[in-house]
């Protein structure tokens, strides 16, 4: 398992690298394009769910296709999304490719591949490190985050050496995107069988315990992923577009160190949940990160805003690792790619919707409208998520049986 650990570890690093260049650029892209605010929501918010589709898919069928197979199956969709939208400028044909590509205008990756290899990763580590590994796995992926939000700059360098037009130079990072998910195609193929687990002609059944956990604690991810809808990079990308004229060589070397913030902020969530638990991590560093956001729409520069930004995202980020090791604490093993796929399905599902509201308040309301928004169901988030699971301990923190 830890050959198949570091291929998981790899594919994240290099998924998370294309998906940051992607978030950055996104919105940009479509705007070039010619799409209205409104429509720009409407293909990131398809993006989404058809990431969303394709969760479903992996969390129901997932051990009868096979969990290989279907990761090499989600690169290949990744690989022809990113290659229609390059070449396409019309609404419909950049929505559809951005659904079945499962173009991720988050700026992080939170796709269906995501779900399985969190299904996966837990067996290779015992309790006590479970978190850890997680955690590693996460500080990999907003390592490539970040890489990926410098690559942003890359229509900049190509309008100024390869003298490329500025829709040109915005369309070649989507060729690139498709040269990455055919990185990862190449590396799931490597994966042993031992990542497969059991074939069942049926699904595993999963106890009733483990439904009502799943199911209380997906209804608050469903709120704190809908405040997140309205939070993508795409849109934040095009907040600080439009609102401080702020270019994407800029915006890029932004999210370049908020993804360094996010991964620095993995590992300090390990530490503190060893000493605080995993529920009160999630808890307390997430609602001052949406206090902090909430300052962000009132900056009158840039540079204050930049600062604002970078702060809540040394925080923001503390909740993914200790999330991702409670929920799979809370099942047992057999039960994790349904728990995985749930969590997951809930929360791709209500990013998908927001983005096409918020580019309808960005156009009707204000530029800032989202932030507003999404901070506070955020916070609405983190209060009923200690209210509800505050008493329920993982089993590294249960006090000993006599």
């Amino acid at each position: 398992m830890s050959r198949d650990r570091l291929i998981l570890y790899s594919s994240a690093f290099i998924r998370a690298l294309a998906t940051g260049m992607i978030g950055v650029l996104l919105g940009i892209y479509l705007a070039q394009v010619g799409l209205s605010t409104a429509r720009l929501g409407i293909v990131i918010g398809a993006g989404l769910a058809g990431g969303a589709v394709a969760t479903l898919i992996g969390a129901v069928w997932g051990d009868r296709i096979g969990r290989r197979r279907y990761l090499v199956l989600l690169a290949i969709l990744g690989i022809a999304g990113a290659a229609v939208v390059a070449a396409a400028s019309q609404a419909l044909v950049l929505g559809v490719a951005s659904f079945l590509g499962m173009l991720n205008g988050m700026g992080r990756d939170r796709g269906p591949a995501l779900a399985i290899e969190q299904a996966l990763l837990p067996a290779t580590a015992p309790d006590h490190e479970r978190t850890r590994v997680v955690a590693w796995y996460n500080v990999l992926q907003d390592v490539g985050h970040a890489l990926g939000s410098l690559c942003a700059g890359l229509p900049v360098v190509l309008r100024r050496f390869a003298h490329l037009s500025e829709l040109d130079s915005l369309r070649a990072p989507f060729a690139l995107y498709a040269l990455l998910m055919l990185a990862t195609l190449v590396l799931y193929l490597g994966l042993s069988s031992a990542i497969e687990g059991v074939r069942r002609a049926r699904a595993v059944p999963v106890t009733p315990e483990s439904r009502r956990i799943v199911a209380r604690i997906s209804a608050l991810f469903a709120l704190d992923s809908l405040g997140g809808g309205f939070l993508t990079t795409a849109l934040i990308s095009f907040f600080f577009f439009k609102r401080f004229g702020a270019g994407e060589g800029t915006i890029g070397v932004l999210f370049f160190g908020a993804r360094i913030m996010n991964a620095a902020s993995h590992l300090g969530a390990a530490w503190l949940a060893a000493r605080i638990g995993l529920v009160n991590t999630m808890v307390f560093t997430h609602v001052p990160s949406s206090l902090l956001l909430l300052t962000v729409a009132f900056a009158p520069t840039f540079p204050i805003a930049a600062i604002l930004f970078l702060l809540r995202e040394g925080l923001v980020e503390m909740d993914v690792p200790t999330r991702t090791s409670y929920v799979m604490a809370m099942v047992k093993p057999e039960e994790r790619l349904y728990a995985s796929g749930v969590t997951s399905i809930v929360r791709l599902g209500a990013w998908a919707v927001a983005p096409s509201f918020a580019g309808l308040f960005m156009q009707g309301i204000s530029l800032a409208t989202p932030l507003f928004l999404g901070a506070g169901m955020k916070i609405a988030y983190d209060i009923l998520l200690y209210r509800a699971f505050r008493h329920l301990k993982p089993p590294e923190e249960r006090a000993p049986q006599p």
